[in-house]
């Protein structure tokens, strides 16, 4: 098999996930051949995206693979393969998809190298080509905004960060990471200067990226000093689609974001807003344009006005707006028409049907 028909074929194979895939494109085809090398690519275009042990993935290859765990192993440091082991159990491995997965394992550590250099603006104009669309498919994005409001005047739903320690705290292991967008943006000369290290992981995806050297292990304190910082900073907190569901809290700026810069730049529903709306009490607000200057979307201007004034349907929720607000004159407020998360079978439905 020539280089070209292997990676087309990888492509292929990779956008099968259900959840989140790769549509080809000239630059995804540019991306795999960065991450995986020839033997690799072969190897990986075989690899399923449930976890297998090696003896079970020797049954799935064409032919007997010699030294298998180790080729595997060498794409786990790579950052392609996922690997875990329970106590007593053989080891097991699997492909990673494209997000969460090879799409920022290697930015993940926070250091700049030839690969992210090289890999940074083929995400950019991959996000252009074929993965913005990817990730509004079906209507239904993969993440969501979690709201948070300093204030919480009319709805007990809307978090203050004491109503997050319970839920991170049910989570059996937190990892924070750096933020591969604000990074790829950075690389090509773009972006912001917001904080790096506030991509926070949970469970046993967590725990793979500390074992990888990915991210590190925090508290549930240091997560909430996390939070609470990037909310201050003007950061969109966005969590899984999924009722119930939290494996990883992502903080997400208007600038770099792959849902958030992706939505204002292609009109795509590449995020789902929370069932919250910024409202402005004009008798209170002061026109200074610290909302307008902070919202991630653009859904809050002045216009020369002597209040600010909210898009409701550009605005997503997420309460960024509301603890910089010298007046108090700006809070969340609950939406007329209430969308709560789709469950698990919901989503995956939605993804597979439009897939």
């Amino acid at each position: 098999m020539d280089d070209a028909t292997l990676y087309d074929k990888l492509a292929e194979h990779l956008d099968r996930n259900v959840v989140i895939g790769a549509p080809k494109s000239p630059a995804l085809i540019e991306i795999l051949k960065i991450l995986f090398p020839r033997e690799e690519a072969e190897i990986a275009l075989h690899l399923p995206m449930q976890d297998k042990t090696v003896e079970e993935l020797r049954e799935l290859l064409p032919r007997e693979m010699e030294d298998l765990e180790e080729k595997l192993q060498r794409m786990v440091t790579r950052g392609t393969v996922y690997t875990s082991r329970k106590p007593g159990k053989d080891r097991k491995y699997r492909l990673l998809p494209s997000v969460v997965g090879w799409a920022e394992t290697p930015f993940w550590p926070g250091k700049e190298t030839e690969e992210t250099r090289k890999l940074a603006p083929l995400w950019l104009k991959y996000r252009e080509e074929a993965f913005g669309r990817e990730v509004a498919r079906g209507g239904v994005p993969v993440v969501r905004v979690v709201p948070i409001s300093k204030r919480l005047r009319d709805s007990s739903e809307v978090l203050p960060y004491e109503a997050l320690k319970p839920l991170v705290e049910a989570q059996s292991f937190v990892a924070v990471a750096n933020c591969p967008c604000r990074q790829m943006k950075r690389a090509v000369g773009e972006g912001c200067d917001h904080t790096l290290e506030n991509c926070l992981h949970f469970g046993s995806f967590g725990r793979y990226m500390v074992e990888q050297g990915l991210g590190r292990e925090i508290t549930t304190e240091e997560t909430l000093k996390i939070l609470r910082e990037a909310n201050e900073e003007g950061l969109v907190h966005a969590a899984d689609n999924i009722n119930g569901h939290l494996s990883t809290i992502c903080n997400c700026c208007g600038d770099c974001c792959v849902f958030l810069d992706t939505k204002k730049k292609m009109g795509l529903h590449t995020i789902s807003q929370s069932n919250y709306v910024a409202r402005v009490d004009a008798d209170l607000c002061a026109a200074c344009g610290t909302c307008e200057e902070r919202c991630p979307v653009g859904a809050v201007t002045l216009n020369g006005g002597d209040a600010a004034q909210v898009d409701e349907d550009l605005c997503i929720g997420c309460g960024v707006c509301t603890p910089t607000c010298p007046t108090e004159a700006v809070d969340l407020a609950r939406r007329v028409e209430i969308k709560p998360p789709p469950d698990v079978g919901e989503f995956l439905a939605a993804r597979f049907k439009a897939g």
